[in-house]
């Protein structure tokens, strides 16, 4: 999947289930609209969104399964549960959170990792991180890919956002990693998308800004209000 979306986009087709377009049927619909405008990659969220997608579009998909647990506010990808979910679903990669936080059970994730490794030698991995030590631990790990979705998110992180500084901290992780780093969070332009491969980022994921209406319209509003 790496060398399919080198240099290109990812769009990220989510709807949780508070969402208005909560449904697997509209997410593909959605993948066949970003493949339609270009896009050489998705990311979405659950098994049966994967499935649905897949027969919409031939684009590799990078899998997730967002699932709340109450000893843990890891919730992307966090257990083998979710893990097995993804290998049904026949994603070429699945991302899930790795940062330094306590996982579900304890859960240690370097044994995510080799659970993967030993289902499916072809599926790809990629490291959700939220920090430089994170991603430098994400690769002796052995992941295929690192991405800075969580950064901004975590408590550590709080508020940050990726574009501060012209990219800062995107900058610092390609510096520091020989992995390919894929950006994500919070890329709202064209012209933010563009300047995080300028960088250097392998690709670049983006979701809200192409997928979720609801939060487009509101930054409309809040503009014009």
């Amino acid at each position: 999947m790496l060398n399919a979306v080198k240099n290109n986009l990812i769009v990220s087709c989510q709807a949780l289930p508070d969402e208005a377009l909560h449904s697997s049927f509209i997410m593909s619909k959605m993948a066949l609209a970003a493949k339609q405008g270009g896009a050489k990659g998705i990311r979405a969220n659950s098994k049966t969104d994967i499935i649905e997608i897949k027969k919409e579009v031939s684009l590799p998909v990078v899998g997730i399964v967002k699932r709340d647990y109450k000893d843990s506010s890891v919730f992307i990808t966090a257990t083998y549960r979710e893990i097995d979910e993804l290998l049904e679903s026949g994603c070429e990669m699945i991302a899930m959170d790795a940062t330094v936080r306590r996982r579900p059970e304890n859960i240690a994730l370097g044994k995510l990792v080799t659970y993967v490794r030993g289902k499916d030698a072809a599926v790809q991995l990629m490291a959700d991180i939220a920090t430089l030590e994170e991603a430098i631990q994400a690769e002796k790990l052995g992941f295929d890919c690192i991405s800075t979705t969580l950064y901004g998110y975590t408590e550590e992180t709080n508020k940050k956002k990726l574009y501060d500084n012209d990219f800062a901290f995107l900058k610092q992780v390609i510096e520091h990693v020989r992995t390919p780093v894929i950006a994500e969070g919070n890329v709202a332009t064209p012209e933010m998308a563009k300047r995080c491969l300028q960088i250097g980022a392998h690709a670049v994921v983006v979701g809200g800004a192409i997928t979720r209406p609801q939060q487009i319209t509101e930054r409309f509003v809040e503009t014009i209000n």
